[in-house]
């Protein structure tokens, strides 16, 4: 099967779009090229930071894929079903990529973006920074061909910009270098300047159990000590790979309370053991054997809160919307390709 002569060119973009934890965190994110009747799309639960060093990208049959989501075929949603070649299987949201019709698809999980599109009043956010780009948006859908529906329903030949409620964002392009200019312009437009905090010393007292306090500078340390940021993460999950890689929701620390004591209270409630905790007043602490993933999305959600704007109502995902996550094959499968990067590692 012959290659498109830009995929080395989209590796390249990848690799360094990978590296910056402000657009993609963990095995987040994914890119992808079209060269006739074959979409070249990154595969599930691979970094795209490893784009040049590993073969990550994934071929598979193009109009077969188009097909299954115009006419409703539950395989959309099973994208191993039209992979050409390779034992890796194609992103999860590789139909999402094939419902555009521009040759180069580049879907990061921009903390900037988040920090708008988690807003009830994202729309009107949004405008005004971009204003002369032919851009959409949807609500939040379970990523997948729920997602990839939606999003037919508000694209047009022209939408190059797609902002995902609760989710990311989207460029598409003819071109490698095209789709990246288009990024930047993006990012650049939707920047917003974050708080900044240190974590506080009475932190270092709280860490046990397992739990070690997060590098001194590091953003989620702010969370704890904004109020309103830290009413905004306890009340729930704003995106679907913090409930992947962290759990749904976030647990505070109470006071005089163990680490163990707020694992046991977690547990208690049916839910996973909480690999963050926050610390009221103080800042963050995190298990000394916490994953990979675990540790990009801590950071995400210090570095999407930070950009929140203060009186912002937030819309969150629902306990239903968290819960079809958590039992997600594909994102189990996800999962345990992180888990033994991790472990490698």
């Amino acid at each position: 099967m012959t290659r498109p002569d830009d995929l080395a060119a989209l590796a390249h973009l990848s690799a360094r779009i990978g590296a910056d934890a402000l657009l993609i965190q963990g095995a987040g994110g994914n890119t992808s090229v079209k060269e006739g009747e074959v979409m070249w799309i990154k595969a599930s639960g691979t970094l795209l930071a490893e784009a040049e060093t590993r073969d990550i990208f994934v071929p598979c049959d193009l109009p077969a894929m188009r097909r299954a989501i115009t006419s409703g075929d539950a395989r959309a949603d099973q994208p191993a079903e039209f992979a050409l070649a390779g034992s890796l299987r194609p992103s999860i949201e590789t139909c999402l990529h094939a419902v555009f019709a521009q040759r180069v698809v580049l879907h990061v999980h921009c903390v900037n973006t988040l920090a708008l599109a988690i807003r009830r009043d994202s729309a009107v956010a949004l405008a005004p920074r971009l204003a002369g780009v032919t851009w959409a948006q949807v609500p939040y859908a379970k990523p997948g061909a729920m997602l990839a529906a939606e999003v037919l329903r508000v694209l047009t030949p022209q939408t190059d910009v797609l902002i995902l409620g609760n989710h990311g964002l989207i460029v598409a392009a003819e071109t490698v270098a095209e789709a990246e200019a288009l990024l930047r312009r993006t990012v650049a437009a939707l920047t917003i300047a974050p708080r900044m905090a240190l974590a506080q010393p009475a932190l270092a007292d709280r860490a046990a159990d397992g739990f070690i306090a997060l590098p001194e500078d590091h953003p989620l340390h702010g969370v704890a000590q904004h109020v309103p940021s830290f009413a905004v993460a306890l009340k729930g999950s704003l995106y679907p790979d913090h409930v992947i890689f962290l759990g749904p929701g976030m647990v505070a620390l109470l006071p005089e309370e163990r680490p163990a004591d707020a694992v046991a209270r977690r547990l208690a409630e049916g839910l996973p053991p909480p690999p963050v905790l926050l610390v009221p007043g103080a800042g963050a602490l995190i298990r000394a054997d916490a994953s990979a993933g675990a540790q990009a999305l801590a950071r995400c959600l210090g570095d999407v809160l930070a950009r929140l704007a203060d009186g912002a109502t937030v819309q969150h995902l629902t306990r239903a919307e968290e819960a079809e996550l958590m039992n997600w094959d594909a994102e189990k499968y996800r999962q345990s390709l992180n888990a033994q990067a991790s472990h490698a590692g």
